[in-house]
């Protein structure tokens, strides 16, 4: 079931769908809205920061179709991706496929603002004959739209000029250099906080290490002391899938439907939790 058939559940989606709904001249939004639930969209794609799509009119041949929002600047993103990588919480969230609910604010407080604000902020563009902007093939994709940001809310940062793994790649860098940072600071501290000792001193010293050393030749690759934890990194699995993407369908009786979506909730907040909990460690 589309998510233009029912209420969405999630807030990102919604958001979008209030979007549409703000626009003034409604009955060609509803003439799009029945074009998406027909399957009139033959195809749908997202190159670059763009979306391209066919659908299917009242002529032969689809129509070609282009949907684009204004991009942010290199710079912009930035300062984002660096506001994001502060809280370990977008970290989780967003390496869990889930859109953080004050996220908003992140771009609030770098001057930007991820939704369009109007429907006209929205760049579209059909090569139908309909001289009206939306057109029903237009509004078709908006709705459609609503679907694949509900699949993968990072199809809005596509949009918006960065992909899942521009993203994802830039908080992981982000996170090692903070980890590399720390793990100098300990070692400087460390270092001021050990007492001088004199040339004797480190002489002797050294003959006890080596005499050491050769003692316990057999024990070299010995290591009974825990890893420091800051030199573990926190990095995004290659493979998005989950345990249940792995394990396929479940052989449920149709009754027994809302379970899968039960467990998929259960995953997701697991996983989200688990990623907080490295983080934060």
């Amino acid at each position: 079931m589309n998510n233009y058939e029912i209420e969405s559940q999630e807030w990102w989606v919604q958001r979008w769908n209030d979007l549409l709904n703000s626009y003034r001249f409604k009955k060609r939004l509803e003439r799009g809205r029945k074009y998406a639930k027909e399957g009139n969209i033959l195809s749908i794609e997202f190159p670059s920061s763009e979306v391209v799509a066919k659908v299917q009119g009242t002529a032969p041949e689809p129509y070609e179709l282009s949907i684009s929002i204004d991009p942010f600047t290199d710079e912009d993103w930035d300062y984002v991706v660096s506001t994001l990588a502060e809280e370990a919480i977008y970290s989780a969230q967003l390496l869990a496929g889930e859109m953080p609910h004050n996220i908003e604010q992140v771009f609030t407080a770098n001057g930007l603002s991820l939704f369009p604000f109007t429907l006209a902020d929205v760049h579209s563009h059909c090569t139908c004959p309909d001289p009206k902007n939306p057109c029903k093939h237009i509004a078709a994709v908006y709705y459609e739209l609503g679907d694949r940001f509900s699949e993968d809310p990072f199809v809005l940062f596509q949009l918006r000029g960065r992909t899942r793994a521009q993203i994802l790649d830039k908080l992981r860098q982000l996170r090692s250099k903070e980890v590399e940072e720390e793990m100098v600071t300990e070692e400087a501290s460390s270092l001021t906080s050990q007492s001088p000792v004199n040339e004797a001193q480190f002489r002797e010293g050294e003959g006890s290490i080596e005499e050491e050393s050769a003692l316990n030749i057999h024990q070299f690759w010995q290591y009974d002391e825990p890893l420091d934890s800051s030199l573990v990194v926190i990095a995004p699995p290659q493979d998005s899938r989950t345990v249940l993407d792995v394990l396929g369908t479940i052989p449920l009786a149709a009754a027994d439907a809302p379970l899968m979506e039960y467990l998929k909730e259960v995953y997701q907040t697991v996983s989200q939790k688990a990623m907080m909990s490295a983080l934060n460690s």
